[in-house]
């Protein structure tokens, strides 16, 4: 939970300094992108493929005991990695720079957005702390339908971006263009 709430909040401060590159490299694409996005396309379709096939295979156990570093080290991992897909939280970094807030009040909002965010997570390890043992069998309900519903719905996200992604880069090369707007 550390780790996610401090990559997230370091990522949202790298979006914030690179949101104007980044608006204007969006608003005029030019051919490395939609070559970029055509391969990324081809990986998502494949992946969707893959997960489909796989849907069944048993999650492998970790080699190695997760220490409390451990964890900091993948759940920081895990939302670097992510972090390109949390349009929502661009969305939420744009709204913190339009009032034009100052730097040190634009971090602390930032911040409180970031812990706010990461309270959700903490019913978790709260459940455990208040409920003891008693907590666990209605979180591993919980984590049983989260799983089953996104092996059934990742799969088809997943391939429905690659496939924009495959479409868009050849509605590209073949058109000659980037589409508008």
């Amino acid at each position: 939970l550390l780790g996610h709430t401090l990559a997230y909040f370091f990522v949202g401060i790298g979006v914030a300094l690179g949101l104007e590159q980044i608006s204007e490299r969006l608003n005029n694409p030019q051919s490395i992108d939609f070559a970029i996005g055509g391969v990324v396309g081809a990986l998502l379709v494949w992946v969707s493929l893959a997960m489909r096939k796989s849907a069944g295979d048993d999650t492998p156990t970790p080699t190695k005991p997760l220490t409390p570093l451990r964890c900091l080290g993948i759940g920081a991992l895990v939302n670097f990695i992510g972090s390109p897909f949390a349009l929502p939280y661009f969305g939420a970094i744009d709204q913190i720079l339009k009032p034009d807030l100052g730097l040190g009040t634009a971090l602390l909002v930032l911040g409180l957005y970031n812990l706010g965010y990461a309270l959700v997570f903490a019913v978790v390890p709260a459940s455990i702390a208040l409920a003891g043992d008693a907590a666990k069998p209605m979180l591993e309900r919980i984590n049983r339908f989260l799983v089953g519903a996104s092996d059934l719905v990742m799969p088809w996200l997943i391939l429905a971006l690659g496939a924009w992604l495959l479409f868009d880069a050849t509605r590209y090369f073949v058109g000659g263009q980037a589409p508008a707007g």
